[in-house]
């Protein structure tokens, strides 16, 4: 399967950490990457979905970084538009477009820039995200609960006294108890399944580190003054480099989602000499010491023992673990029990293509979002404890390219379920009426509207803060000294990563290699550090 005498990296997934390592050792080592992926798709979770000639983006995925790595890696493997998009020509929209750029009506290989808006619905209306101190939160809260959010956040400023054991903690600490119940709790408990206090508070350290009411309302006011300058004083209107991430008002974003960035990027790795496999799952891990020797694939109708200079893991920890341990080099128990304790969430998605939205376009007359015939948002968050229903993508306003029928609204309605859960096994007709009902419910379309309908189910999205991870150190001290073997990414490290960062511990991990080290500890502070990867350049 390969040259003789040339060192292999064997790779486990093709998701973003998997192909970026991948290009990166092709483009500055002499290792020749081989990939394994148990799916038939590319791109992971951040792939694009295809249903009747229209695309999905599965989980939603802005192509955003405060590190100038991943910005420029991107705009190296699609270029950055050169004109305006069908919708920003419609609306007479600007954007920011580059000189010689592609023309986006004429050219599929092009990456977009977008403009970002997500909402909250709450008792029925919209309200901004991150949550805005204007004029319309307030009528839409009422006086009487405004008056108790903003004593309650007076009252963490001046006696930020409570511990942070968990994950409630941690948004009360920042936005205090009254914002925390109406706006936070609900959509938090429908994502994990479980009360917020009992999820480790890393993962808002993680999310949303450094996001506050006082950041908010700062960048609330630098915006008004920012709107009056011209184009060329307002700095780089994509970086964002002074911008809290969860704050940005722009994003770029591949014409028919991220599934077709990385599926180019799969095709470049195969040109270089790389190797893809797909329907291919690592299932044994073999041991010579402290390091891997090889790896066992299933490709379905047989196996194969493949050797290995590095092996290169995006599979999830516990399957990692589990796969490491034989009779001549077992894993501790304590290991495997921690291993084996580890949790997940899993995702449903239900696309729903319909005639018209009941939700009122509340963009301002003025503006040329209020020539949409739906809202503007990429995303709304659903804080309704009366549905299951967690998270409402617009996929028209992620790239108009994504629905064949501009006349059309495509929406995904994301569920956050257990595999084998009541919601996981419904029949797919059956799920998808539950999913109009509930739309229904909170007055966002009216069921004789849809005109097609899908579900698709995704294994293992969201690695768990809870069960046994406060004990993950435990697997960390045994994989570690394995020097060949780098973890990365989302399901790899079992930290809710970004795309970005995935895509930083891959870059980390081929630095590694290039310098013949075997210290982790850059590779797992990416995404701990505050400022880790807005330092990169």
């Amino acid at each position: 399967m390969v040259a003789e005498n040339k060192k292999i990296a064997v790779i486990a997934g093709a998701g973003p950490a998997g192909l970026t390592a991948a290009l990166e050792l092709l483009r500055t080592t002499d290792v020749k990457p081989v990939i394994f992926e148990a799916e038939d798709v590319i791109g992971g979770i951040s792939r694009t979905a295809r249903y009747n000639g229209n695309r999905m983006d599965i989980g939603g995925h802005r192509f955003f970084s405060k590190s100038d790595a991943v910005m420029d890696w991107w705009q190296g493997i699609l270029p950055l538009q050169g004109a305006p998009s069908r919708d920003d020509i419609a609306i007479g929209r600007k954007v920011p477009v580059v000189d010689g750029g592609p023309d986006p009506e004429k050219d599929d290989f092009v990456i977009l820039c977008r403009s970002r808006l997500s909402r909250i619905l709450f008792l029925r209306k919209l309200f901004d995200y991150p949550v805005s101190l204007n004029g319309s939160t307030i009528r839409g809260l009422g006086l009487w609960r405004m008056f108790k959010i903003g004593m309650s956040y007076l009252k963490v400023q001046i006696l930020p006294a409570r511990e942070e054991k968990s994950l409630e903690d941690f948004m009360i600490n920042r936005f205090g108890v009254e914002l925390y119940r109406t706006f936070f709790r609900d959509y938090t408990e429908k994502l994990w399944g479980v009360p917020c206090n009992k999820i480790s508070p890393e993962w808002g350290g993680q999310r949303i580190k450094g996001l506050s009411i006082t950041k908010t309302v700062i960048h609330a006011v630098k915006q008004i003054f920012a709107s009056k300058k011209p184009a060329a004083e307002s700095g780089d209107a994509i970086r964002q480099k002074n911008t809290e991430t969860s704050l940005i008002g722009q994003f770029l974003y591949p014409k028919f989602g991220p599934g077709q960035l990385w599926e180019t990027v799969a095709q470049k790795i195969q040109e270089m000499g790389g190797e893809i496999k797909m329907n291919a799952k690592v299932v044994k891990v073999n041991r010579e010491g402290n390091r891997v020797v090889s790896v066992v694939v299933n490709h379905g109708q047989y196996t194969e023992t493949v050797a290995c200079d590095y092996f290169l893991s995006t599979m999830p920890v516990k399957e990692l673990v589990a796969a490491m341990d034989s009779e001549t080099a077992a894993v501790p128990a304590e290991v495997k029990r921690v291993s084996e304790g580890l949790v997940y969430r899993d995702f449903m998605t239900v696309g729903l293509l319909l005639d018209k939205l009941e939700i009122k376009n509340p963009a301002k007359p003025s503006t040329p979002e209020s020539k949409l015939k739906f809202v503007a948002d990429n995303w709304i968050y659903v804080q309704e404890s009366d549905v299951k229903l967690g998270r409402i993508q617009v996929f028209n306003n992620w790239s108009p390219y994504l629905v064949s029928d501009p006349t059309k609204v495509w929406i995904g309605l994301e569920y956050f379920v257990n595999e084998g859960d009541e919601m996981w096994t419904m029949p797919d007709a059956d799920f998808i009426k539950f999913a109009i009902d509930e739309l229904d419910k909170i007055h966002v379309a009216k069921p004789e509207s849809v005109r097609d309908s899908v579900v698709f189910h995704i294994k293992k999205a969201y690695p768990a803060y809870f069960g046994t991870y406060g004990e993950f150190n435990m697997i960390r001290e045994f994989l570690d000294p394995v020097e060949n073997l780098f973890l990365m990414g989302r399901n790899g490290m079992h930290k809710y990563n970004n795309m970005d960062h995935s895509m930083l511990t891959a870059m980390e991990t081929v630095k590694c290699i290039r310098e013949g080290s075997t210290n982790k500890t850059d590779l797992w502070n990416v995404n701990t550090e505050e400022e880790y990867h807005e330092g990169r350049k």
